[in-house]
């Protein structure tokens, strides 16, 4: 079977004329990857359809053999893909996969949230218009949704990098772990060594059984949590304690 056209990012039948340096790409990501600069995707005025090669202004289907460019066309951003229930938010200034009706746009955190968020999460001004802090791509223009975290930062892991509280109910993923750890028994030399950690859920502080897959803590039970210090190895039981004669 045929792959779909396009490329990894976008399923699309056109080339997009890069307005800065005049190539053609698939998509602004492939331009971006390739060269030393960045395509403007709302400056695009021209496309090359991969079917008839006919370079032509920027619309959903060819002027010349009527293929089209792709399920979904965005004439702002110049965005052709599959259909995915795609809409334009005008104050975001780009596309969003939704549906529409499942998200509404926060005017203080000037980006758009599900629905259920609506009155209930903490709002921090502009919050997207700045990197992730975790793998630094911009929150905003991300393909990759970011999550929201109680404390209302956004970003692409568990935890929040500020806090290192757990963004979500993870007892999910400790429970995994959980089961990790039992078909996964330490070396002998290890089995009875412990470690002293620090909870960065509930901030609790103990002593907890090593294991190289994750240390949980003893209070919540929470894996997120930092070593505090070495391994500790239990004193042998037998060791004879020293009479002082020679």
């Amino acid at each position: 079977m045929a792959s779909p056209p396009g490329c990894e990012h976008y399923e699309r039948s056109c080339l997009l004329k890069a307005p800065c340096c005049g190539k053609l790409y698939v998509c602004r990501l492939c331009h971006d990857e390739k060269e030393n600069h960045q395509m403007d995707r709302f400056k695009v005025r021209e496309v090359q359809c991969c079917q008839c090669q006919t370079v032509q202004q920027a619309q959903q289907t060819c002027q010349q053999c009527h293929v089209q460019f792709g399920e979904y066309y965005c004439d702002i951003c110049h965005l052709f893909d599959k259909e995915k229930n795609q809409y334009h938010c005008q104050p975001c200034g780009i596309c969003r996969i939704g549906p529409r009706e499942k998200f509404f746009h926060c005017e203080k955190c000037n980006l758009c949230l599900a629905q259920n968020l609506q009155g209930n999460h903490k709002c921090v001004e502009n919050v997207s218009r700045q990197n992730c802090p975790v793998c630094m791509e911009d929150i905003h223009t991300s393909r990759n949704a970011p999550h929201v975290l109680p404390c209302g930062h956004l970003l692409h892991s568990y935890r929040c990098p500020l806090c290192m509280h757990s963004a979500w109910n993870m007892e999910g993923q400790w429970e995994l772990i959980d089961e990790e750890i039992a078909q996964s028994p330490m070396p002998s030399e290890y089995q009875a060594a412990t470690v002293k950690i620090i909870c960065n859920d509930c901030q609790a502080h103990c002593t907890v059984p090593f294991h190289i897959l994750g240390l949980k803590c003893g209070g919540c039970g929470s894996y997120n949590t930092a070593q505090d210090g070495g391994l500790m190895q239990p004193q042998p039981a037998n060791e004879a304690e020293p009479d002082g004669r020679d």
